[in-house]
């Protein structure tokens, strides 16, 4: 079945038809542009990468400047993959500095939008719905993206690019597909335009949401371009990728209905918290059981901050790859366990973690990743008490917890440690200094 569209949408601003306009803006090269600057240097022309200089060759580069990119070096590549040819600055990650640094942009975009019209994608990406504000600037979208790029520009020195469209999938579009190839890093889409200029641009994977492994699959049923995807039997794409068919085929056709008033009205039926770490070796059975001993006590913490409880966990482990190879299983393996009682009490939740992980992980093959969910959150005030409950001794360890809390918010997440952090192999007070499993640069 055929999508049928609706056009005349206008890009000077809301047309009475319920027509909105979307901004996205990126920060080139976010981390990188940040170095960059900290070192007055010019973002567009400096070599430079960020990465840990304090581990191998094989750690990912977090950022590359844009002058590094115009080399070919790709984003996201390894320090070895970097030719060796080229001279360039690695720059140590400092997540603190970057997060101050996008604190500062965001107060750039409260200059001109309401925070109720924004949506934070990413620490260097966000959406504005700019339709109301046209009218009251008396500006197009592409001068009102141009204003708030110079902004930025003058006030920290680093560059930006803009997607502008008809909503928030042609914006995101216009930013990631056509900005890049405009002189002024500016790009414009309405479903009109779309169909006209990248229903036939390939490859599939430079469209938002479109990764190697669905464009894998769509290539085997002949599918290489979005206007195939508009044009194929709707049936053989629902069997081909489940649910997810829907998003495709109405990103296929230019439309996206969500906007930043749904997205901001969104409450999910349940939360949880999750910890995940990658080990800078393999991990042999009872130093893994280490590790998610401590992620699940640092969890705890987070609940009582939060004034949660969880009666639910899960937990992902992924092998040493040449290991799980050599032994003929899985590389990753997971499992979930449900608590007595809804609580945030390490003490209590301790045993079953320790318990789900021997029960999950093969104890002859070393660990390499780890990740540790707390399900179904609820609020505390709603716990209820087991049978067999303690109440006097969860009071107690409840109150101690929040001592605790209130001692590292004052002294530093290093002010109380536990035993176990001090063990051979401990990662916590290494994480503590960390920002996203990145060094913050404090």
């Amino acid at each position: 079945m055929k999508k049928i569209m609706v056009y005349g949408n206008n890009m000077k601003g809301n047309n009475g038809m319920g027509s909105r306009i979307y901004v996205c803006i990126d920060l080139k090269s976010f981390y990188a542009s940040v170095e960059c600057v900290e070192r007055g240097l010019d973002t567009m022309t400096t070599n430079l990468v960020v990465a840990d200089p304090d581990r191998s060759e094989k750690t990912i580069c977090l950022a590359v400047s844009p002058a590094m990119k115009a080399l070919g070096v790709k984003n996201r590549c390894r320090v070895f993959e970097i030719p060796k040819g080229i001279d360039y600055i690695m720059a140590q990650p400092r997540m603190q500095l970057y997060i101050d640094y996008s604190a500062k942009i965001y107060g750039i975009y409260l200059k001109y939008i309401s925070k109720e019209d924004i949506h934070v994608y990413s620490i260097d990406e966000v959406f504005m719905d700019v339709t109301e504000y046209l009218s009251l600037y008396g500006m197009t979208a592409k001068e009102l993206g141009i204003r708030i790029m110079q902004d930025i520009f003058d006030t920290v020195g680093i560059r930006a690019t803009c997607g502008i469209g008809t909503n928030l999938y042609l914006a995101k579009i216009a930013l990631d597909i056509t900005a890049k190839h405009a002189k002024d890093f500016i790009g414009e889409l309405d479903e009109e335009s779309y169909k006209r200029t990248l229903w036939h641009h390939r490859p599939l994977t430079d469209f938002w949401r479109v990764g190697h492994g669905l464009a894998g699959r769509l290539a085997q049923a002949g599918i290489y371009d979005m206007a195939q995807i508009a044009e194929a039997d709707e049936q053989i794409l629902y069997d081909m990728i489940g649910i997810d068919a829907e998003l495709l085929i109405d990103h296929a056709w230019g439309i996206e209905p969500v906007t930043i008033a749904d997205i901001k009205k969104y409450k999910p039926r349940s939360s949880s918290i999750t910890s995940g770490q990658v080990l800078a070796r393999d991990y042999e059975h009872e130093e893994g059981r280490l590790i998610v001993k401590e992620m699940a006590d640092g969890m705890c913490l987070q609940l009582v901050e939060q004034g949660m409880v969880t009666d639910s966990v899960t937990i992902y482990i992924n092998y040493s790859k040449e290991y799980s190879a050599a032994a003929g299983v899985p590389q990753s393996v997971r499992g979930s366990i449900m608590l007595p009682s809804a609580t945030s009490s390490s003490k209590k939740m301790l045993p079953f973690i320790s318990k789900l992980y021997d029960e999950v992980k093969d104890k002859n093959i070393p660990v390499r990743k780890i990740n540790l969910i707390f399900n179904r959150l609820t609020d505390e005030a709603y716990r209820q008490v087991g049978l067999f409950d303690d109440d006097i001794d969860g009071d107690r360890e409840n109150k101690l917890q929040h001592a605790v809390l209130d001692l590292k918010k004052k002294y530093g997440r290093d002010a109380v440690l536990k035993g176990m952090n001090l063990e051979k192999g401990a990662t916590a007070i290494e994480r503590n200094h960390q920002i996203g499993g990145h060094r913050s640069g404090n």
